[in-house]
């Protein structure tokens, strides 16, 4: 078995949610040190790592970033290395980004090249949010790299396939949580009440209105409300209830008018339901941008390569707080092909471990392009 395919499988059973990778960072940690460290440097930032590979002659800092987290998903793809963390899960393929990262840098401390290297290890990816206050971090300032790049899993693209665009690829994101609170009762006396899953059910209709009838039909944009709490019990009319959803846009533009009309609408449930309202729009992850000028690079050099196949591919509503780093530093994302039946976030999400020897191949190819 490749060496990294078993890591990715230790790494499959050990899933934390965002800033609790404790046995993640332990793993990743012991696995490193197992390295020559004659030109390594390593650096913990909460339960992430910066790791430094130091380069022969160094003219630039190349970073690459690999996200740590996992999911509150209960597992079902029945594998013998499945979750023993209950109801958390590698749904979103951070196990493949991780033990591809230390593919790479393992192939550097062996082959070094002229310019340093610098992998991020980046807890909470999927929330609340890691890459901002990493980027933010002391030890980023001192070791911010000059360019930087991340791969994400695709589960619709074939294995030995890479797909990416110039410009932007995944859309600023934000959550959304609405709190209602009005006057709950008996179910056989509704006018003495403020019935709250009617009032949630009413904002869920109106929200869609926003994406409809206010997004110019020429742009995109998402409301999702994934989730509704309301209620104890099917004879007590509901005094509380909560929305929990995404918003995604192609632009800033498009993300600030949503959460206005979405402030308005929420207003006017307040007035036609006399309750009260709270919005809390959470964690908010900035478009992941690919530079134009190193995108074409990138392609370009992939295209020379016989391992792998480049597809120029459309923007996705998916969100990514790399968005964060490539916002300061330029630099590229692309999708991975792993070819599995069931997408992001299933809990049957079964990638194929061949994309991870794929991966690690044309990384360290075009890093040893870039830093040579």
């Amino acid at each position: 078995m490749n060496p990294f395919v078993k890591i990715r499988r230790d790494l499959h059973l050990i899933p934390e949610l965002g800033f609790q990778e404790f046995k993640t960072q332990a793993y990743l940690l012991s696995y490193l040190e197992t390295l020559s460290q004659e030109r390594i440097t390593i650096r913990k930032w909460k339960t992430g790592l910066f790791v430094k590979v130091q380069g022969l002659n160094p003219r630039k800092t190349i970073g690459y970033r690999a996200d740590i987290d996992g999911l509150p998903i209960v597992e079902e793809t029945g594998l013998e290395f499945s979750s023993t963390h209950n109801e958390q899960m590698h749904a979103c393929g951070h196990d493949f980004h991780m033990s591809i990262a230390l593919g790479v840098i393992t192939h550097f401390v062996q082959n070094p090249i002229e310019d340093d290297l610098l992998f991020i290890f980046q807890p909470a990816e999927e929330g609340p949010g890691g890459a901002e206050p990493m980027l933010k971090s002391d030890i980023m300032q001192e070791w911010k790299p000059d360019l930087i790049f991340a791969l994400h899993i695709a589960p619709e693209y074939p294995v030995g396939s890479i797909a990416l665009k110039e410009g932007l690829l995944f859309a600023n994101t934000s959550e959304l949580f609405i709190d209602l609170k009005g006057k709950g009762g008996h179910a056989a006396y509704p006018h003495l009440t403020n019935d709250m899953v009617i009032a949630a059910c009413s904002l869920v209709g109106q929200l869609q209105t926003i994406i409809s009838r206010n997004v110019n039909p020429l742009d995109s944009a998402v409301i999702t409300i994934g989730k509704i709490t309301s209620g104890t019990v099917q004879n007590i009319i509901a005094e509380k209830a909560r929305l929990e959803g995404t918003i995604r846009t192609l632009s800033d533009e498009s993300m600030d008018m949503v959460k206005q009309r979405i402030n308005a609408v929420v207003k006017g449930i307040e007035t036609s339901f006399e309750c009260e309202a709270v919005i809390d729009y959470g964690s908010m992850y900035h478009q992941v941008y690919n530079d134009e000028e190193i995108t074409r690079d990138f392609i370009q050099y992939m295209k020379t390569q016989t391992t792998v196949d480049v597809i120029e591919c459309k923007e996705a509503m998916t969100g990514e707080d790399f968005g964060y780093m490539l916002k300061e530093i330029p630099g590229l994302m692309f999708w991975l092909g792993v070819d599995s039946t069931f997408g992001l976030h299933h809990a049957k999400l079964n990638p194929k471990e061949d994309a991870i020897e794929v991966a690690i191949d044309i990384l360290t190819s075009y890093i040893t392009y870039q830093g040579n």
